[in-house]
């Protein structure tokens, strides 16, 4: 199974360039998450409501062109599948949590918090963290098989991001960021490209006003983590960096399941 992941930065606009179309021609996934849809679904075309061979899921934000989430999964993939939106006891305005089950089965494709904004967004942040990872700890413990994708928007060593000194205080490399990572290792959650590539500089994430992605100074943000069980039935995973269209760049895991 090939699952992909893809902070698209505005669908709309991708699917303008044609990025979109791309990835699926040349990848031909099973499963495509999307992050930062910033549409809802009345504002999308049928080619992203009804997308040839697969069937297409949304969770948009509320506020208007910010934020939100997409899932694409293959026709006939699985006999039957439960959508989830959002998580158990989390108001989940801003479309952050998309996944789905099938039968033990469940996957997510998250866009989580970025957490600058202000004090109160850092704040929500941090919770938003720990909230997730009970959820996704609460299905391990019915025994259920749990992996999931998407922009965690946190790097979490220095050899996630091209300047680690200059950005010790910033947002997206504060310790209390990369602790929560710290954390969910510890309880046997994989990020899977870190432990199957330990010594690899790739980034996923480039800011775009700099011309960074040209210099490659970036910051690996996107991530699959898998519980650590399912890491066995790891095939491969891949930073597809030249695939343009975005700030960020798509994910790839290949995984038997």
């Amino acid at each position: 199974m090939k699952i992909i992941s893809f902070n698209v930065n505005g669908i709309r606009a991708i699917e303008k360039k044609g990025a979109l179309d791309d990835l699926i021609k040349k990848e031909n996934p099973d499963i495509l998450f999307l992050q930062e849809i910033k549409a809802k679904s009345e504002q999308l075309s049928d080619n992203l409501l009804n997308p040839q061979g697969y069937n297409a899921y949304y969770h948009s934000a509320e506020k208007p062109g910010y934020s939100g989430t997409g899932l694409f999964i293959r026709k006939n993939l699985f006999p039957d599948i439960e959508i989830m939106r959002g998580m158990p006891n989390w108001k989940d305005h801003e479309g952050r949590v998309l996944g789905f089950k099938a039968a033990d089965l469940y996957i997510f494709g998250n866009y989580f918090p970025n957490g600058g904004k202000s004090d109160e967004a850092w704040k929500e942040k941090l919770i938003f963290y720990d909230h997730f990872h009970n959820y996704v700890r609460a299905l391990r413990n019915k025994k259920s098989r749990v992996l999931f994708t998407g922009d965690l928007n946190v790097a979490h060593n220095e050899i996630d991001l091209a300047r680690p000194k200059e950005n010790e205080k910033h947002v997206g490399f504060r310790p209390e960021e990369r602790a929560w990572v710290d954390r969910l290792i510890k309880d046997n959650w994989v990020d899977v490209f870190r432990t199957r590539y330990p010594t690899e500089v790739s980034y996923t994430w480039w800011q775009m006003q700099s011309r960074a992605r040209e210099r490659n100074i970036g910051w690996r943000i996107d991530y699959f983590v898998v519980d650590k069980p399912l890491y066995k039935d790891v095939i491969d995973m891949r930073h597809l960096n030249d695939h343009m269209g975005s700030d960020h760049c798509p994910i790839v895991l290949e995984i038997k399941i």
